[in-house]
Parts: structure tokens; sequence; C-alpha cells
């Protein structure tokens, strides 16, 4: 407590100082003795704002285009080339609306540095400028934005009739994947059904899900439609993959998709790379929990006869013993299962849907 009121006291003490200085120098202003002193450090800081403006524009470019590379890796998909135009024709429009705007602050503040008889000029008012940088502005705002739409609904749109479907859901901290089985259709899902043994909530008592499968990595075919359809069993999270220009948030009750089409297989990818331990990656991008930086997952682009093989030698859900009997022993617990979950049975078949995917039929003959 003592402490406390010692350094109340030195911060009152220091406010009285700072109004007392303030006081005189009112004082000498309204008696006419006040004096301005500038010196040499007016000059200094009008200088330094040129030197900090070269300096820094130098280390800005320099940094961008070392990491370029970094920042822009290879498009993998079809719409991803859309999305890089997209993408640098708004950088474009910002990066010379920002360079000329930095230059002028900079060069202004040199120029128009303090000398003694010079005041500044008074400006109030001017509609016909205030019309041009209003609506200048507001158009190439509309057209990107109209752009942007038009891509957006594109992808987030209804996939084609024969794409590939499966789900992806985010948990803290990891991703699980599950794909329909041989009947093309994804089978209901039930949030309360979840446990150590049946992570995705299988709804046994539907036909649909006994032949879906998970998945330890996402496979894809090169030169297919692929819908990912996407939740999120607890945060938010978000689905994104770079190489294939994709990213979707991930949010909790409330489903969202995307699809694509991948145009390079991940041994093509490595080839192009030079690099034979290349792999395409699904990463979470929101900072999502201390286990963030683990959330990811492999993705393997496929020749389409590989994919067709690799679907076919995934076992179904209904041949994991553990979820079986986990299923059954939580529906009598839980009255879920035969009947009891028809309302989570119509939601959740309203989320997950069902769409054809001929690739994953031929894996069934």
């Amino acid at each position: 407590m003592t402490s406390l009121t010692i350094l109340l006291v030195l911060v009152l003490l220091l406010v009285v100082f700072g109004l007392l200085f303030r006081l005189q120098i009112l004082t000498a202003i309204f008696s006419g003795s006040y004096v301005r002193q500038i010196g040499t450090s007016n000059r200094v800081n009008a200088v330094l704002m040129l030197v900090f403006m070269v300096v820094g524009g130098a280390a800005f470019f320099w940094s961008f285009a070392e990491n370029f590379g970094k920042m822009n890796p290879p498009i993998a998909s079809i719409h991803g080339h859309a999305m890089e135009k997209m993408f640098w024709t708004t950088m474009t429009v910002i990066g010379v609306a920002f360079v000329l705007t930095q230059a002028l602050l900079f060069i202004y503040s040199y120029k128009y540095q303090h000398k003694d008889g010079r005041r500044a000029y008074f400006f109030s008012h001017n509609n016909k400028i205030e019309v041009i940088w209003t609506i200048i502005p507001a158009i190439v705002m509309a057209s990107l934005i109209f752009a942007g739409w038009k891509a957006w609904t594109r992808i987030t749109g209804p996939a084609p009739k024969d794409a590939v479907v499966l789900e992806v859901m985010g948990k803290q901290f990891n991703w699980l994947v599950r794909y329909p089985g041989r009947d093309m259709k994804l089978g209901v899902v039930n949030y309360r059904l979840i446990d150590a043994s049946n992570e995705f909530g299988f709804d046994l008592s539907d036909k649909a899900s006994m032949d879906d499968f998970v998945a330890s990595e996402v496979h894809v075919p090169k030169g297919h439609p692929v819908l990912i359809k996407i939740r999120s069993r607890d945060v938010l999270h978000a689905v994104y993959m770079p190489h294939f220009r994709v990213q979707m948030y991930a949010v909790p009750g409330m489903p969202t998709r995307f699809w694509f089409t991948p145009t390079a297989t991940t041994d093509e990818m490595r080839a192009k790379l030079g690099n034979p331990k290349f792999d395409y990656e699904l990463a979470c991008n929101q900072i999502c929990g201390k286990g963030h930086f683990a959330m990811k997952l492999k993705i393997v682009v496929d020749e389409p006869d590989d994919y067709v093989a690799w679907f076919a030698a995934q076992p179904p859900v209904s041949q994991n013993a553990d979820l079986m009997a986990s299923f059954k022993q939580m529906s009598k617990q839980t009255g879920l299962g035969k009947g009891g979950s028809q309302g989570a049975k119509e939601a959740a078949t309203e989320e997950t849907g069902e769409t054809p995917a001929p690739l994953a039929a031929q894996a069934s003959m």
C-alpha cells in the first residue's frame, strides 16, 4: 500500500510539473515574448523521411522478391489460375495506390518542412475533388468485388454431377476424413454417437453408413472434380490447401463445401519441383488452440486408375468390430439408432447429401 501511494504521488508531481511548464509557455505566447526554437532537428527529420522511404521501400521490394516463391506455390487445380489472376489484379490496384500515397507522404513531409515566414494554405472544400476520389475508388472496388463474387459462387456452388465426394471434419487437433462406399452415398452421422471408437459419429442403423470408410490421408484423382464437404466438431478451423488454391472455414454447426479439379499428380509435382519428398498438404490456417501447429493432413493426387485401386482396397466401417460394438452399446444407452435418431438422420442427410462418383463406382465393379 505504501509503494502504491508513493507511485501515485510521483505521477501527480509529474502532472503538476507538466501543467506548470505548459502554463509558462502559454503566458509567454500571450505576452508576445515566446520565441520558437526550430534548430537543425527539423531539417534532419525531413531528410530522414526521404531516407526511410528509399531504404524501407528497397527492403520491402527485396523481401517480396526473395520470398515470392514461398508465397506462391505452383498451381495444381483448374480454378487456381483464375484465383491467381484475380489475386494479382487486386494486388496491382492496391499496390499502385499504396506506392503512390506512401511516396507522396514522405516527399511532402520533406518538401513542406517548417520554414520561418511560410504559412500553410487553407483549403476548405472542393466538390469536384470529392466526387473524383469517391467515384473512382467506388468503381474499382465494385469491379473487384463483382469478379470475386463470380469466382466464389462458381467454386462453392453445386459441383459437377460426376464429382468425387469426401467429407473432412476438423477437431482439436487433427482432421478426420471419410468417403462414401460402393453405394456412392455418405451415410448419416450423429454427434451423440461420437466416442473413442466412433469419432465421426456414424449412425450404423442407416444402411448408407455401413460401407462408408475413413482414411488417414486424402486421395483424389487427377483431372476429376472433387467435392469436399467440411464440418467442425469443436471450434473454428479452416481447410487450407495452398497448391490447389483452396481455403474454406470449418464452422461448428454450419456445414461448408468447396469443389476443385486437380491437374497434377503428386509424382508429377515432385518431378516439377525436383523434390522427391514433396507432398500436397491440407492444413488449418486458423489458430484453433495450442496444438494448431500440428493440424496437417497429407493429400495424394493419383492417376484415375490408381485412385480406383486405392478406393477398392479400403475397408468399410462395418468391418470395424470395435466401432460396431460401441454403436450397439451407445444405441441401447441413448435410444438412438433405430428410429430414435430420425430427426438427426434427416438433418445429417441434408448436411452430407449424395453425389454420384463414377470413378468410385468403378472400384465397386
